[in-house]
C-alpha cells in the first residue's frame, strides 16, 4: 500500500477498538476514502503516456498517446490486456534529413523531436513507455543504431530502440487498423504497407498476425531536385533498373522511358508477392525476409504506408520521387482485377507505422512476478532462447537441463550479458514440477564468475514469482532471477524489461526484432520474423 494511505491508515480504515465495556469506532474521512479507492483502481489497471517515433527511408514523424490496460478477472488471471487506446497528440510528417555522406543528420532529427515535445507540451519524464522505429532504407544508415539509442534514451522512462522489418510488418498492421478489422469482419486481411524504402506484408486473422514478408520497393528508392535531376538512387532502384536493360545516373536527368521502366520493375516485384506469384530473379534479389505463408489466403486487401496516400486518393502532390508512379501501378492492378482481392480502406495510411510503435509495441506483464531486489531494470535487446521442453506429468531435471544448455547453444545469448529463456507452462502449479524445472534451469545456468548477469525467464503460465523464488531463494542460483509470466516469446526474439509500475507490480515488455546493419543481432534477426502478441 502506499506512503499515503500507510500514514493515513488511521483514517482510512475502519479501526474498531475495544476499550473495557465500550467499541469505538474511527469513521473513513472523504480524503481517505478517495485514496483508498484510487489504490485498489491502480492495483488492477495500468495506465501508460507513451511515444511512437518513426524514422523512415522517406518521412518521420512521431506520435504520443495513452494506453489503459486492465488486469483480466477470468479465472484469477494475472495477465493485463488493453481496454483502451487514445491518441493524444500528432506531429507533423517531415522528411527524414540525411546527409551526403549517407548518414542520418542527428542534430536536424533531434531538433525536430525535441521541438515535438515542446509543442505537445510534454517532458520526456512525462513518457512512460514506447518506441523508436528506424525503417526501410534508413535501417542501413551507418549511424542508425546510435541515432536510434539516443532518442531511445532521451524519450522517456522506458521508450527502446528497434529496427526489423518484421517488427515494422506488425506494427503498420495493428496501427493501420486491419488487425483490428480481421477480428471485427472475421476475414483474414492482408495490410501491405508500401513506404520510401521497402514494402511490408502482413496477414492478420482473427486480429493477430500470422505471416509477414518485407522487400525492398518503395516510392522514395529514386529521387529527383526541383530541376529534375537524380540525387538518390538506392540499390534496389539499380537492380531495378539492371533488370529492365536501363540505367539511372546521378545529376542527370533520367527520360520518361527510363523511369517508366524501374517504376513497372519495382511495380511487378510488389504485385508478384502480393498476389504469391513464383518470384523472379529480381523479385528474389529484393527479398528481405522469408516470403508471406500462403496457409491461409487473405480475403481482403488493406494498403498502409506513404504510397498509400496515392493509391488510396488521399494525396496528389508530386514530392519529387517515384512514390505516385508506383501508387498507380499499384492501383492499376487492384482495379484490373490482376490483384484479384476485395480492397477495404485501413483507418491510417502513412501514420499506420509510428501508431504501432505508439501504441502497440508495450505490453505488460502479469502480477505473478519475481525480480531481485538488487536487479538494475531496466534491461535491453536480451536475446531470447527457447527450450524444446515437454513439460508432462512428471519433469525430469536432468531433461531440462539438456534443452536448456541446447536452447542456449542456439541463440545469440553471450555469457557476460542477460538471456531470457522462453518458458511454456501447462497444468496446474504444482511444487514438484516448478522444483524439477527450477532445478534443470539452475544446472544449466549456474554462474561461472562472481558477478554474473542477471536470468530472465518468460513464462506464459502464472508461475513467474514460484518459479523464480525457487530459483532464487531455494537453490541460491548465485544470480539475479527477473521471472515473468503472462508473455509468450519464441527463439531469436529480443526483449526489453523496464522497470516495476507500482502498486500494480507489473513490469512493461517489448518483444521486438532488432535489424542495425554491423550489430550482433542482425546476423540472428534476418531470418527470423517478428511474432506478434495478440491484444485484446
Amino acid at each position: 500500500m502506499d506512503e499515503a494511505l500507510r500514514r493515513d491508515d488511521r483514517e482510512a480504515l475502519a479501526v474498531r477498538l475495544h476499550e473495557g465495556d465500550g467499541e469505538h469506532v474511527h469513521e473513513i474521512s472523504v480524503d481517505a476514502r478517495g485514496r483508498l479507492a484510487e489504490h485498489i483502481w491502480k492495483l488492477e489497471n495500468v495506465e501508460l503516456a507513451t511515444v511512437g517515433i518513426d524514422i523512415g527511408s522517406s518521412t518521420s514523424h512521431l506520435m504520443f498517446a495513452m494506453v489503459r490496460l486492465q488486469r483480466k478477472t477470468q479465472a484469477l488471471s494475472s495477465q493485463f490486456v488493453v481496454i483502451e487506446r487514445r491518441i493524444t497528440w500528432k506531429s507533423p510528417i517531415v522528411f527524414t534529413p540525411f546527409l551526403a555522406d549517407a548518414t542520418i543528420d542527428a542534430r536536424a532529427l533531434g531538433e525536430f523531436v525535441r521541438s515535438c515535445y515542446r509543442e505537445a507540451g510534454l517532458a520526456p519524464a512525462a513518457i512512460d513507455t514506447g518506441a523508436v522505429i528506424l525503417t526501410g532504407e534508413a535501417i542501413k544508415r551507418a549511424n542508425a543504431r546510435a541515432i536510434a539509442d539516443l532518442f531511445a534514451a532521451e524519450g522517456g522512462k522506458f521508450v527502446c530502440a528497434s529496427a526489423g522489418h518484421g517488427l515494422e510488418c506488425v506494427l503498420a498492421a495493428h496501427g493501420s487498423g486491419a488487425a483490428a478489422l480481421s477480428q471485427t469482419l472475421g476475414r483474414p486481411i492482408l495490410n501491405v504497407d508500401v513506404g520510401g524504402g521497402t514494402t511490408k506484408l502482413a496477414l492478420a486473422v482473427d486480429g493477430d498476425i500470422v505471416s509477414t514478408c518485407a522487400f525492398a520497393v518503395g516510392g522514395r528508392l529514386v529521387a529527383f531536385d526541383g530541376e529534375g535531376r537524380v540525387v538518390r538512387i538506392d540499390e534496389s532502384a539499380r537492380l531495378a533498373a539492371e533488370s529492365a536493360g536501363v540505367a539511372l545516373r546521378l545529376g542527370e536527368k533520367a527520360d520518361a522511358r527510363t523511369l517508366d521502366a524501374v517504376v513497372d520493375a519495382l511495380a511487378g516485384v510488389a504485385v508478384g508477392w502480393i498476389r504469391g506469384d513464383s518470384p523472379s530473379p529480381l523479385a528474389r534479389r529484393l527479398l528481405l525476409t522469408a516470403p508471406l505463408d500462403r496457409a491461409i489466403a487473405p480475403s481482403a486487401i488493406a494498403f498502409s504506408g506513404g504510397v498509400s496516400e496515392y493509391i488510396d486518393g488521399r494525396e496528389t502532390r508530386d514530392f519529387g520521387d517515384i512514390a505516385r508512379a508506383l501508387a498507380a501501378r499499384i492501383a492499376r492492378a487492384c482495379d484490373s482485377g490482376t490483384i484479384a482481392i476485395e480492397r477495404i480502406a485501413p483507418r491510417e495510411g502513412i501514420r499506420a507505422t509510428v501508431i504501432g510503435a505508439s501504441q502497440f509495441s508495450v505490453q505488460v506483464s502479469g502480477k505473478t512476478i519475481h525480480v531481485t531486489d538488487a536487479t538494475d531494470l531496466p534491461l535491453r535487446n536480451v536475446p531470447v532462447a527457447a527450450p524444446r521442453l515437454a513439460l508432462g506429468e512428471t519433469v525430469v531435471a536432468a531433461d531440462v537441463a539438456k534443452a536448456v544448455h541446447a536452447a542456449l547453444a542456439r541463440s545469440a545469448a553471450d555469457e557476460d550479458a542477460p538471456v531470457a529463456l522462453a518458458l511454456a507452462w501447462h497444468g496446474d502449479p504444482d511444487y514438484a514440477r516448478l522444483r524439477a524445472l527450477a532445478e534443470g534451469i539452475a544446472l544449466a545456468t549456474a554462474p561461472r564468475a562472481a558477478h554474473a548477469p542477471p536470468l530472465v525467464l518468460m513464462i506464459d503460465g502464472d508461475v513467474g514469482r514460484t518459479l523464480g523464488h525457487i530459483l532464487e531463494h531455494e537453490l541460491k542460483l548465485g544470480r539475479d532471477v527477473v521471472s515473468i509470466d503472462g508473455i509468450r516469446l519464441r527463439e531469436f526474439d529480443f526483449v526489453d524489461i523496464g522497470e516495476p509500475i507500482r502498486p500494480a507490480d507489473v513490469v512493461p515488455v517489448v518483444i521486438k526484432s532488432l535489424l542495425f546493419s554491423g550489430t550482433p543481432e542482425a546476423r540472428h534477426a534476418t531470418d527470423t520474423t517478428y511474432r506478434s502478441v495478440k491484444w485484446e
